[in-house]
């Protein structure tokens, strides 16, 4: 078993424990890959916690609450190691079960709910020492009618997993490989920051990088763009002209930590990115002039010599609340009359 093997089972406990979740497995399971002092970082309002004890009492007994048949449902796992040494493991998937019970204040529907998430976890001496995760939360408001802030640009739909079907799968992922994706990635992140301050949209070299058919796959608010045309319009033109200054991947002064897994690439960093809201304004926030941070935690599906898939979580709910919009109070006041009690569908029920 190679040493990239060897980190990526390091999850496979937790993966299966949150398979059929229930509490008793997974509390052990993350005691058993989680040191006891390891620094969790979630996605606002959960904040940093410690250790998995806390992870779990803060973060699943909540989630497992409301989504009584809770599964965990990955479909990337891939395991690297960063510039600075460190080991990563990055997942990518979906929490879904029946939402009969609240979450956050957000109104049960008593259907199907699916709520993507990013999940990376640094280890050292065979442990988890560090966990980075962004649950789209507001993906989940969505489905209940109760999201009160602006409406996405791109569609919002049930995120699929790589076209190419093989992200559990690691056999044939090389060395070779890996780095050149890396690359692909490194290098279209070093032109992107390229613009404004050297050129037009054109210093980007768009086309050298994705496919023309590449799918987007942004967070909840604002939402899955296909092709690169559809990419540009839905999500990066609004982005770059309401933050013209933004840094981070490959400038600025945040880390970002980034490997190379065969045909993937990921990033994370928290925060990893930093800019001014400017021009018109962003989703809704005005254009103030304020500094913010952002988490946003990425999957690259490189094929050839193009990247083909990218998959994007940012953590819309912190960025909001830095500029002093409390989404859940806002959600509150849309929602107050509507009844959160428990949804009961028993089976045979006439």
């Amino acid at each position: 078993m190679s040493s990239l093997d060897r980190i990526r089972a390091l999850i496979t406990p937790l993966r299966t424990a949150m398979a059929n979740f229930d509490c008793v497995s997974v509390q052990s399971a993350l005691g058993e890959v989680m040191t006891e002092d390891a620094i969790v970082h979630l996605c606002h309002p959960f904040g940093d916690l410690s250790g998995p004890q806390a992870l779990y009492d803060a973060a699943y007994v909540p989630l497992f609450d409301a989504l009584s048949d809770l599964e965990r449902r990955d479909w990337i796992v891939s395991a690297g190691t960063d510039r600075d040494g460190n080991d990563w493991i990055g997942c990518a998937g979906h929490y879904v079960g029946t939402f009969t019970r609240r979450f956050l204040d957000i109104p049960p529907t008593g259907h199907f709910a699916h709520m993507r998430f990013h999940e990376f976890y640094r280890v050292a001496d065979s442990r988890i020492v560090e966990m980075q995760a962004i649950w789209d939360i507001p993906e989940l408001m969505m489905q209940a009618g109760a999201w009160p802030m602006v409406p996405s640009l791109g569609r919002e739909i049930y995120i699929p997993g790589p076209a190419s079907q093989d992200g559990l799968s690691f056999e044939t992922r090389t060395a070779n490989q890996s780095a050149h994706s890396l690359k692909t990635v490194i290098r279209m992140l070093t032109d992107l920051s390229r613009h404004p301050a050297e050129g037009g949209p054109e210093i980007m070299q768009a086309e050298k990088y994705w496919d023309p058919r590449v799918n987007w796959y942004g967070p909840a608010g604002i939402g899955t763009a296909r092709g690169l045309a559809g990419f540009r319009h839905w999500h990066q033109i609004p982005f770059l002209s309401a933050l013209p200054d933004r840094r981070g991947g490959t400038t600025g002064t945040l880390n970002c930590h980034f490997y190379g897994d065969g045909a993937y690439v990921v990033a994370t960093g928290w925060p990893n990115m930093q800019m001014t809201v400017t021009g018109d304004g962003w989703l809704g926030i005005a254009p103030s002039g304020q500094e913010i941070t952002m988490r946003s935690l990425d999957f690259w599906r490189v094929e050839g010599e193009f990247i083909r898939e990218n998959w994007v979580l940012v953590d819309l709910l912190d960025v909001y609340a830095q500029i002093g919009v409390d989404v859940f109070a806002r959600l509150r006041e849309f929602n107050k009359a509507r009844v959160m009690g428990f949804i009961s569908l028993p089976i045979g029920a006439k």
